[in-house]
């Protein structure tokens, strides 16, 4: 692949647009507000085209569900998303026939695992497992050097939690399902029950074992499925002081003797910073396991 990349890490609150080359450089990046698709993803577009206009590649790692069947008629599209507004858009056709090049499109958190995995905390390992806690949850695995894809994308996020014994009268948030990890551990609910983001709560606040419990069981089944050597954990939540020394603590006390490995070089924070989404849509661009397709 020769010339510039347009990347796009499509979230929920707002858009990273940037410039990459294949050296992994970012070569430039702005912020648009994620508002509607027909407002964001044309403001994506000019800028694009005023850095030059010219692309080898389009990267986008959106937030989801995605249609990622190239069969698919409705490939590219977001589905049914909480986002008010975006299901059934299509992100990826109105980048690659804009700036005539293909486009290469995954999960945002598919290309965060797949970044850590070429350049950062999964570097050097076969096998490594990348979550994000934030606004929502969700998981990429990347297992022999491939992204692990089913029919679709993994939704790490909404598996089936038991309830910590302090939990029991709380709902859960997830529209879709209630009380699963993401409705249980991501930021909102956290919001919901205290009021609060974690790390505003005092260190001795109930939520901070709560969060470590959840967030420690869901370790623990991932290591059970997929045994990676590394789990690395992102996102918003994951930046409250203590947090990942206490998911650490409990997977081990809560697998009874059952957590396989050095949980302190197992369960990692990321490595690539405030790149990670452009980096990720750098490197879904660049992965041999899934060709560019044109529009």
């Amino acid at each position: 692949m020769d010339g510039n990349i347009a990347l796009i890490e499509a979230g929920g609150t707002k858009f990273i647009v940037g410039v990459g080359d294949v050296s992994r450089r970012i070569l430039a990046r702005t912020r648009i507000d994620t508002t509607r698709p027909e407002e964001t993803i044309p403001a994506a577009i000019d800028w694009l085209r005023q850095q030059g206009g010219n692309f080898c590649a389009v990267g986008i790692a959106s937030f989801g569900p995605l249609d990622l069947d190239p069969a698919s008629p409705t490939w590219g599209h977001i589905n049914r998303t909480a986002k008010p507004n975006w299901s059934d858009t299509d992100i990826a056709g109105p980048f690659g026939r804009a700036l005539s090049c293909p486009v290469a499109i995954d999960t945002d958190v598919n290309g965060a695992a797949l970044g850590e995995w070429m350049w950062g905390a999964g570097a050097e390992t076969n096998s490594s497992l990348y979550i994000t806690v934030g606004t929502g949850i969700g998981g990429g695995a990347v297992v022999g050097g491939h992204l692990i894809h089913g029919v679709s994308h993994p939704e790490m996020g909404h598996i089936r939690m038991p309830r910590h014994p302090a939990d029991r009268d709380f709902a859960g948030l997830c529209p879709f399902h209630g009380d699963c990890l993401e409705g249980l551990a991501a930021g909102p609910s956290i919001k919901a029950r205290w009021g609060a983001s974690l790390s505003d709560l005092p260190s001795d606040h109930i939520g901070h074992e709560m969060i470590a419990w959840y967030l420690a069981r869901a370790v623990t089944t991932f290591q059970a499925i997929l045994e990676p050597a590394r789990i690395i954990l992102g996102g918003g939540v994951m930046a409250t002081p203590g947090l990942i020394e206490r998911v650490r603590t409990e997977a081990v006390a809560g697998s009874n003797g059952y957590f396989a490995g050095d949980a302190q070089k197992i369960i990692v924070a990321p490595m690539l910073g405030d790149d990670t989404g452009l980096l990720g849509a750098l490197a879904i661009s660049r992965r041999d396991s899934l060709a560019l397709r044109p529009i």
